[in-house]
């Protein structure tokens, strides 16, 4: 096996969740492969005379809650100097975001795999990016219009609203038909109608479960998180107090996934979050999707080595 040198583009590692961070897994199965490791964060991204460089810190990582990683001192090198790039930079997708991925599109340009591929990831608006599967969709429109949504909640009645450029289950709304907060809610999130949003029709079951469904390399995983929402609460996310149980994906499910792998693979989206409820696509993120360490932990699977030998095979 050919070794490689790999840079992870991340938050800072201090602040990271040992026991839930799906990036530390894949540094874990990097170190573990015989790979190089550096990291940076983006700011360490620059460019000088059309070439980008990084101040990078060489990094070790280990499986001790108390003392999991070791951090060189920062170096100045090209970005050519790395085989592989993964962008692992957690949303929100703002404008430093952004840069970032018009910066690293000067690696790829210089022969380095960036991945997810900093392009599609530009393209692919995770809300957005899903209506181009709108026949595995709940009904869904995307407007700045006030009047268009309240149409589309008298047509449906219940009804889901969120920004598009959310995380977490940040800025997600039910609204009914008889709501008297619907005015309110739609002026502070399309921000008095200069700002698209999106709106989709309530899906009851969510009791069941959000779930992510990983797609590494093409291929659909054979297990997903179910992340299940307590009581009281509308949304299932992890960060919104979610409850993640993993289980096996259905022929439904599977069936979606699979419809959809072959055109991220196309794109070089090696590693995604597809987000399903009841069978239907609310998102699919391609930023630094997670959730690998709880399906790891509860089905025995090994998603990141997974992801890195895919990563390998790519530049045998």
């Amino acid at each position: 096996m050919k070794k490689l040198n790999f840079l992870i583009v991340m938050d800072d590692i201090a602040s990271i969740n040992y026991k839930k961070d799906t990036t530390l897994a894949m540094m874990w199965a990097i170190a573990e492969r015989g790979h190089g490791l550096a990291y940076c964060g983006i700011y360490d991204l620059w460019l000088d005379e059309g070439g980008l460089f990084v101040d990078k810190q060489d990094v070790q990582v280990f499986k001790n809650p108390d003392n999991f990683y070791e951090l060189s001192d920062k170096k100045t090198v090209n970005a050519s100097e790395f085989d592989v790039i993964l962008m692992r930079k957690d949303p929100p997708f703002d404008m430093n975001f952004l840069y970032a991925l018009h910066l690293l599109e000067y690696a790829k340009r210089a022969g380095v795999l960036v991945a997810n591929d900093p392009d599609s990831v530009r393209a692919c608006n995770e809300k957005l990016f899903a209506t181009q599967f709108s026949e595995f969709m709940s009904p869904t429109i995307v407007t700045a219009k006030q009047s268009h949504i309240r149409s589309f909640i008298d047509k449906h009645q219940d009804v889901i609203v969120k920004p598009l450029d959310g995380m977490g289950g940040m800025g997600v709304f039910r609204l009914m038909a008889n709501d008297p907060n619907i005015g309110s809610t739609l002026e502070m999130l399309t921000q008095m109608q200069t700002l698209p949003i999106m709106a989709q029709k309530y899906l009851p079951k969510i009791k069941d479960g959000d779930k992510r469904v990983l797609i590494v390399g093409g291929k659909v995983m054979p297990f997903c998180l179910a992340r299940i929402p307590q009581e009281g609460e509308t949304r299932g996310n992890l960060a919104a107090g979610g409850r993640g149980v993993a289980m096996p994906l259905t022929d439904a499910e599977r069936d979606v996934a699979e419809k959809v792998a072959p055109i991220l693979l196309k794109k070089g989206l090696y590693f995604v979050g597809l987000d399903l409820i009841g069978g239907k696509i609310t998102e699919i993120n391609v930023t630094s999707p997670t959730c690998v360490r709880e399906i790891d932990e509860q089905c025995g699977t090994t998603i990141a080595v997974d992801f890195i030998k895919f990563i390998e095979n790519l530049l045998k």
